[in-house]
């Protein structure tokens, strides 16, 4: 990488391949002021990213085993599964890789990790890469290629089979482009009104107007009643006192109110064009105008089929691709378990858990185990319901007058033995 190149990547921009006309010029991932970091200044786009990755890091990873009869089993004893549902390497737990890796593909619209595998072949360790320090590259084969500067300016040259590499929604297939890059005019424009309102409080709430003098001013008088009116009536310290003019002096205001500019309601209209880029109801990230408590169930269903279920795919789907052989894909796969955030309240937990044991796709473990309960030893009629005696056929110890049907069975037993011996007496 050229000197040029490495001052390029540091701010913000980074190389592709020449031979790919789409990428052959430099593309900024800082377009206009907009850049990741002052995009998550606005507490919306902040929500939306935490809401997303902190939801998707704490999810249960599994990696699954096909078994013979259709069936699958947890494979524990695969190397892969504790990088993923543990320990992706030495320094980080699994809920803070994901979550790193989650927020850089919301952010920057793609995620890095180099793969560090054993004697075997097994992957036994992802190690976070920055996305700013990664450079991407269309090889000639149509195979990718990574160039990694790290934090002494050495540059790596990485395989794609080397890569763990998660992207958004993609133009040519090699790169990711990120929510805030595809609409940085909304993110703008939540940041100018987040200014603008910083600006006027700043100030005292008093927004700019005009001094008007009947006389023309000269340098020295210009600049010592610009000092003194900041000094007496700027600033938020200085809010809500009167202004005293003389000598003709008149103050003409020539700025819209926070009412008339409506400041308020386009701040609320903010939130929700933000939720709209990352597919995120606004009640999760705190907006409840429009949420109570009939809907709030419904909207957090909303977020994992909606807003998690494409970016739980890609991560399955790119464990697959990168971390498993061809051949350990046809017997692995990864998962995630969200049984958890679709079981909703009790009643409703309940109500389902009630329809799947009598139908009997489910019995009472299955529903302990769903539920964090330890498994009870029960028996197979246990879950059915018990059938009413006949009237017909009386009870037992509610036998006819003859009293037989109270007879202790061992009395029974002894009188069928003496009434057989009488029979062999009578017989010789």
């Amino acid at each position: 990488m050229s000197l040029i190149n490495r001052m390029l990547s540091r701010l913000g921009y980074e190389r592709r391949d020449a031979s790919d006309s789409y990428w052959a010029n430099y593309a900024a991932l800082r377009s206009g002021g907009t850049s990741p970091a002052r995009a998550e200044s606005v507490s919306t786009v902040y929500a939306c990213v935490s809401a997303i990755s902190e939801t998707i890091a704490t999810l249960p990873l599994v990696l699954y085993r096909r078994n013979s009869d259709d069936g699958r089993e947890r494979a524990k004893d695969h190397p892969l599964y504790k990088v993923l549902h543990d320990t992706p390497n030495g320094t980080q737990t699994a809920l803070e890789f994901r979550e790193q890796m989650q927020a850089a593909v919301l952010l920057k619209g793609n995620a890095y990790a180099e793969i560090v595998r054993g004697y075997d072949g097994q992957v036994r360790e992802l190690l976070p890469l920055h996305p700013d320090r990664v450079t991407v590259l269309v090889l000639e084969n149509g195979r990718l290629g990574y160039e990694y500067v790290d934090t002494k300016g050495r540059v790596r040259r990485l395989l794609q089979d080397e890569v763990f590499h998660l992207r958004h929604r993609t133009d040519n297939g090699a790169l990711g482009v990120s929510p805030i890059a595809a609409a940085r005019e909304v993110v703008e424009l939540a940041l100018a009104e987040r200014d603008h309102g910083n600006s006027t409080f700043r100030n005292g709430t008093r927004l700019s107007g005009l001094l008007k003098f009947p006389a023309k001013l000269n340098d020295g008088q210009r600049e010592r009643i610009r000092q003194g009116w900041q000094s007496q009536y700027g600033g938020g310290a200085n809010a809500g006192k009167t202004a005293i003019l003389e000598e003709g002096v008149d103050y003409q205001t020539v700025s819209m109110t926070l009412e008339d500019a409506e400041w308020i309601a386009s701040r609320q209209f903010s939130v929700e064009e933000v939720c709209r880029l990352f597919r995120v109801p606004p009640t999760i990230v705190g907006d409840l105008r429009h949420g109570n408590y009939s809907n709030s169930v419904e909207m957090s269903r909303q977020f994992v089929v909606l807003s998690l279920r494409r970016h739980l795919t890609m991560w399955e789907q790119a464990i697959s691709r990168c971390l498993l052989t061809e051949a350990g894909q046809r017997i692995y796969f990864a998962e995630h378990s969200v049984e958890g955030l679709l079981r909703g309240d009790s009643l409703n937990r309940a109500q389902f858990y009630h329809y799947a044991i009598d139908d009997g796709w489910m019995d009472a473990d299955e529903v302990r185990q769903l539920e964090n309960l330890p498994k009870k030893e029960l028996n197979a009629d246990r879950n059915q319901t018990p059938q009413a005696p006949d009237a017909q056929t009386p009870p037992q110890g509610t036998g006819p007058a003859t009293g037989k049907g109270n007879q202790d069975p061992v009395e029974q037993d002894a009188q069928g033995k003496a009434a057989g011996q009488r029979a062999n007496a009578g017989a010789q």
